[in-house]
């Protein structure tokens, strides 16, 4: 192995390094598909939502055998009071054909997307850990495995190992983690039989279901939850930001706890039984927390480049456009002879002339809103006064509807510190949500 070099090798077989990988593979490249779990997907016990377009992009003649859950045709956003929710929901029957998005299972779809790259021609080395990058100077020629003698080299390498990238580490660019920057999701596979699933959930088939909900459940903490519809199971789980949940000494599980014990929740759950309790690290710093994308014989991407748009809750779409567009790069530069940052900061272009760059850019501010903004008054406060004002205008109680609507108005003002208070969270949060 220490012998053999190789056009590029791909570090982690998630949705952006096998997306790198299968795309390079196809083009004729020799590529290796580096992996520390036994199998691609067993080090991600992710539940999560998986778009067409980006894998109709990647795989345009196979992507529609892909190991998907339920297409979705619902999306709801619930925002939580005590014992209440204020809902927005959108229903379409256009997202049935074709697709929008499928929940998915990791441990499914990881190993199918690798099947797809080895397919292709990739080498597939599993249950070897990337120790470090291997330089020559300011370039990079190779990777060193946990294996003896395990040194890999190769003209390009594509970083795609995780939130917590070792090998950006090593190169300097992915420096530790600010606890303001990151938050920690927990989240529970919870098996449910299909009829009940699509009784309680108002689904025909393969149809599902995603809610994600934020307020009282996170505790006056900034928090986002989710739950998602399987064929036979809910994927349950809630994100918090690690600076809030240190202040606050909290454990995630019991924030999960108080999650399931919600009356909108708890019925939608009951009688299942838990199969998978995982917990996973998001990036929440956004476009300012980015890191420098490619240099000599390197480029990151995915969530080790901390391509995650938190506010959309999009991440696996950045990861597996990412992955396509660094290997694009490093097949010019293979066409070229050269491996340098002068080429590979095509990889570069590529993100910035894309969505990613655009719709981070465009939220770019939500991170520094969220960090300065006192989050009980986002997260408990305001959703607890918006319920509270719901519930004051769906009563039917005898008094007059001019006095119902500026008691809903006195809610969120008393809430927010007065009129002013209310505007000026309306104002910051609007420019925070616009670049």
């Amino acid at each position: 192995m220490a012998q053999e070099k190789f056009d590029a090798i791909v570090v982690g077989a998630g949705p952006a390094g096998s997306a790198a990988a299968y795309t390079m593979a196809k083009a004729g490249l020799s590529v290796v598909l580096l992996e520390r779990g036994e199998f691609p997907g067993a080090k991600n016990l992710f539940g999560g939502v998986l778009y067409r377009k980006q894998l109709e992009d990647i795989l345009p003649d196979k992507w529609k055998k892909a190991p998907v859950e339920r297409r979705i045709v619902e999306q709801r956003i619930w925002l939580m009071g005590e014992e209440s929710a204020v809902t927005l929901s959108h229903r379409n029957e256009a997202f049935k054909e074709p697709a929008n998005c499928w929940t998915a299972l990791r441990v499914k779809f990881d190993q199918w997307f690798a099947d797809q790259a080895v397919e292709a021609g990739a080498l597939p080395i599993y249950s070897t850990v990337a120790t470090e990058l291997i330089t020559e100077g300011d370039r990079v020629i190779g990777v060193r495995t946990d294996r003896e003698a395990g040194d890999l080299y190769a003209d390009a390498v594509i970083i795609a190992d995780g939130v917590n990238s070792l090998l950006g580490k090593s190169l300097g660019i992915h420096r530790e983690w600010k606890p303001d920057e990151v938050s920690l999701a927990v989240k529970e596979v919870i098996a449910l039989p299909r009829e009940k699933i699509e009784d309680r959930f108002n689904l025909e088939k393969d149809e599902g279901v995603t809610i994600e909900f934020m307020g009282k459940t996170s505790l006056g903490m900034a928090g986002l939850g989710f739950l998602y519809t399987n064929k036979d199971t809910l994927s349950l789980g809630i994100g918090v930001m690690v600076n809030h949940l240190k202040k606050k000494k909290i454990k995630p599980y019991e924030i999960l706890d108080q999650v399931k014990k919600h009356p909108m929740i708890r019925r939608l759950i009951e009688g299942g039984e838990v199969k998978e309790y995982s917990g996973h690290l998001i990036p929440e710093g956004g476009w300012n927390s980015v890191p420098q994308l490619s240099g000599n014989g390197w480029c990151i991407t995915g969530d080790a480049a901390q391509l995650v748009n938190f506010v959309h809750r999009e991440g696996s779409n950045l990861a597996m456009t990412s992955g396509k567009y660094a290997a694009e790069a490093v097949i010019e530069a293979k066409k070229r002879g050269d491996f340098s940052r002068e080429t590979l900061s095509l990889y570069d272009e590529k993100i910035h002339q894309s969505f990613i760059r655009k719709d981070l850019v465009k939220y770019k501010g939500m991170h520094e809103f969220l960090k300065e903004e006192d989050p009980d008054l986002l997260f408990n406060r305001l959703p607890q006064a918006a319920n509270q004002a719901f519930y004051e205008l769906f009563l039917v109680d005898g008094v007059p509807k001019g006095e119902k609507q500026k008691k809903m108005f006195q809610y969120l003002k008393e809430a927010a510190g007065g009129t002013w208070g209310l505007a000026k969270l309306g104002i910051k949060g609007w420019r925070a949500m616009n670049g």
